[in-house]
């Protein structure tokens, strides 16, 4: 996506407004004295952004950021009147319902020798927490890695990857690029509404969709343009879920991947040949960069609503994060299987020994 710039032009004031919205109208129900200003304000904007596009373009650009900002309020105005909205409760929230709960009871059917085993892969693959124990718990608060047990863009996009490895075998004929187009936004659309549709499961689709479409399009995707045309569709069907805190730290994480992290990650530069490829220490060094990007951009939110900071991120996420997504491909794997009654009893060994490798790696990060 080359027009990264523009996308960024509508995007960011059409979020800014919103995010005024959401700061000077808080409450629900109550028709704010400054809106004859704003629709005053609102005309002549829109006006001069009509205007051809001839000579200096500043004023034009003033404009539409100006129509935009005002466009986000008037958004977030509407919705704080209106009933907000809510997931399906027809047809599709019945087939989400009962997915998950088949998706419950396969695990749940498994001969895992510890209870321990099929709470955590409930919380990893459903979001449902009610099977954990409180230590297990309190093993990944300690160690940094409670994000990992809440459901988020994180565990949607392993599920992104796994479908991309299975799809592969298909090649890159058109027919095989839209067949695989349709089969990852149907399944990446499922899982976002089985789930709950969270902020930042949402926050995944849609990049995931918008991602999926530029590549079927032949169109260039740059990760930012992507990143602000799902924060603006977003806002634009729930303005309300800005004030998610969810929804600020889901976006600000994808923004220091963005931004910051092609900038660390090139600080070390890549060889050419077999040998970068496989180089070991620029694969640390990428993960690594991946960590910090995200943590510069979401501690201060984190240290704003909860006043700590997690000391041992880089060592938690160098280490949880590749475990997890073992983690989860196996476990789809296992699950699957034992679903059609062809699960072997050893794959069911080995997913539950990389789920104690997972805790009790969290266990020496949480004791330091």
């Amino acid at each position: 996506m080359k027009d990264s710039p523009e996308i960024a032009g509508i995007g960011i004031p059409f979020a800014a407004g919103i995010a005024a919205g959401a700061v000077f109208f808080p409450d629900k129900n109550v028709i704010p004295t400054i809106l004859p200003f704003c629709l005053a304000a609102l005309i002549p904007a829109m006006t001069v952004a009509t205007l051809p596009r001839t000579g200096n373009n500043r004023l034009l650009k003033i404009a539409t950021f100006a129509v935009f900002l005002v466009t986000g309020l008037f958004c977030h105005i509407s919705y704080s009147l209106g009933e907000g909205i809510s997931l399906p409760q027809g047809p599709l929230g019945r087939m989400a319902e009962r997915c998950v709960t088949t998706l419950k009871e396969t695990i749940d059917s498994l001969p895992y020798e510890d209870k321990v085993t099929g709470g955590l892969l409930k919380a990893l693959l459903t979001g449902d927490q009610s099977g954990l124990n409180r230590e297990t718990t309190r093993i990944f608060r300690d160690s940094g890695a409670s994000h990992i047990l809440a459901l988020s863009g994180l565990h949607l996009g392993i599920l992104y990857m796994i479908l991309g490895k299975l799809s592969a075998p298909i090649g890159n004929t058109p027919s095989a690029k839209r067949f695989r187009f349709v089969l990852t936004i149907m399944a990446a659309g499922s899982y976002t509404v089985m789930t709950g549709a969270s902020p930042s499961i949402v926050r995944a689709f849609l990049y995931i969709t918008i991602g999926e479409t530029a590549r079927l399009s032949g169109r260039e995707r740059s990760p930012a343009g992507i990143l602000i045309s799902a924060l603006t569709i977003q806002l634009a069907i729930n303005p309300g879920v800005i004030s998610s805190l969810g929804f600020q730290l889901s976006y600000l994480a994808m923004a220091g991947i963005a931004f910051l992290y092609p900038r660390l990650e090139n600080l070390y530069p890549k060889a050419g040949g077999l040998a970068g490829k496989l180089d070991p220490m620029r694969k640390i060094w990428s993960g690594a960069s991946v960590s910090i990007a995200c943590q510069a951009f979401t501690a201060p939110l984190v240290w704003y609503r909860f006043h700590t900071f997690p000391k041992y991120f880089l060592i938690t996420n160098l280490t949880a994060l590749p475990l997890t997504s073992a983690v989860m491909v196996l476990s789809v794997a296992t699950i699957a299987l034992s679903f059609f009654g062809t699960c072997p009893g050893f794959m069911v060994s080995i997913n539950e020994e990389s789920v104690r490798l997972l805790i009790r790696c969290l266990e020496i990060i949480s004791s330091l």
